[in-house]
């Protein structure tokens, strides 16, 4: 059970963890075959949650407290991240910790505000503004408070489920700091890719390295998977996506394995979510980023990913706002997903199910749990969706 009546969250934390119950999901990214295919759901640990089921109530935490400042109270990051594998005991497969992308150019020295939606009021403008970010990032200085959560979280699991870890691709970050919040052109972030490429290839480089640090951090700190969230990169053309956002996610990759293992850390999955980049060259790109799983919006037919991606663990897909259907639709949905990404009638192998993008706050937690129940049901051996 999640968070025994003998663990005390505020004893000293050390990094014997309790034994894994679950391991299903570390089995699906392995590419392994498995009974049924794990499940969870990106964002899953937050708004859409009514504050009955959470002690520390999330909505009216976050409505006493900055976003920011929840994320860098490992109290508060752990209650939180807690919550779904409490509402939702027996049918979720994994937490992930309860955080935002943006945290790293926070410890780059760039101020971020949540209101509502991520907003920066000094972005970088041109590149003469990169002398105003920090030269040297130490991540156990600026983002320990990440660290600290994880080992926290992965006490109070108690074994349940694994804990997920993650951090913002370069190219994502870089598109924040720049355009100063989110943006439907990405007009500024794209001028400096085409205007001063090799101005842009050494930020996207620099950010990757924070990027790798934080990661090992919080394999360090207890995290047993990796998720990159790539969120705009379907902005870019496969041409430029392989010039500009390719290397730099090798790079996480390469110095992430590399790094893990000089350290004697585990050489945990590494899960590459690169929304819209659906073209059959697009695809293969995001395969050669070296990633284990390869995480699908709703866009996508996974056969076509298995052609341009072999070898390839695979994370998605249902549409997120068929949880506003009602039950059937759920349930028909699941159906459906399930039959594309199971080859053959056989077992699912290396697939682990979730949404095609991040669960919205108006959801109904029945209905979600609806969907966990039919994942359930229709990913099992020997059931025929």
């Amino acid at each position: 059970m999640v968070e025994s009546p003998d663990w005390n969250p505020e004893q000293p934390l050390g990094k014997f963890f309790p034994p894994m119950r679950n391991d299903l999901i570390l089995r699906a990214a392995r590419g392994e075959e498995t009974e049924r295919a794990p499940v969870w759901v990106m964002r899953q640990a937050g708004r859409y949650l009514p504050g009955k089921y959470c002690p520390h109530k999330f909505r009216a935490v976050r409505a006493e407290h900055d976003f920011f400042e929840i994320c860098r109270t490992p109290s508060l990051a752990c209650e939180i991240t807690l919550q779904p594998i409490r509402r939702y005991l027996g049918l979720v497969d994994a937490a992930i910790i309860f955080s935002d992308i943006l945290v790293v150019p926070q410890a780059m020295g760039m101020e971020v505000l949540m209101n509502p939606a991520p907003f920066f009021p000094a972005p970088l403008n041109t590149p003469a503004d990169i002398v105003r970010l920090r030269e040297h990032v130490d991540v156990h200085k600026e983002l320990g408070y990440v660290f600290a959560a994880i080992t926290r979280t992965r006490h109070g699991l108690r074994g349940e489920v694994p804990l997920i870890g993650f951090c913002g691709a370069p190219w994502t970050l870089f598109s924040y700091m720049i355009e100063g919040g989110g943006s439907k052109t990405l007009q500024k972030a794209k001028t400096w890719l085409f205007k001063y490429p090799q101005e842009s290839k050494a930020l996207l480089a620099r950010i990757a390295d924070i990027c790798v640090d934080f990661l090992v951090g919080q394999v360090d700190a207890g995290a047993q998977l990796l998720q990159v969230f790539d969120s705009w990169a379907g902005e870019l053309s496969p041409h430029d996506f392989t010039e500009f956002a390719l290397p730099p996610l090798q790079h996480i990759v390469i110095s992430v394995r590399a790094r893990l293992a000089e350290n004697h850390l585990p050489a945990v999955p590494l899960i590459l979510f690169a929304k819209g980049a659906n073209a059959p060259s697009s695809l293969a790109t995001a395969a050669a980023t070296g990633f284990d799983v390869l995480g699908l919006d709703w866009c996508v037919v996974p056969e076509d990913v298995r052609t341009a991606a072999p070898r390839r663990a695979l994370q998605g897909n249902l549409d997120p706002t068929r949880l506003y259907g009602g039950r059937e639709a759920i349930e028909n949905g699941v159906r459906h997903m399930c039959a594309a990404f199971r080859v053959g009638g056989r077992p699912p192998k290396g697939w682990i199910a979730n949404l095609g993008h991040g669960i919205t706050p108006g959801v109904d937690p029945d209905d979600l749990k609806w969907f966990f129940e039919c994942v359930h049901k229709y990913s099992a051996s020997g059931v025929m969706p």
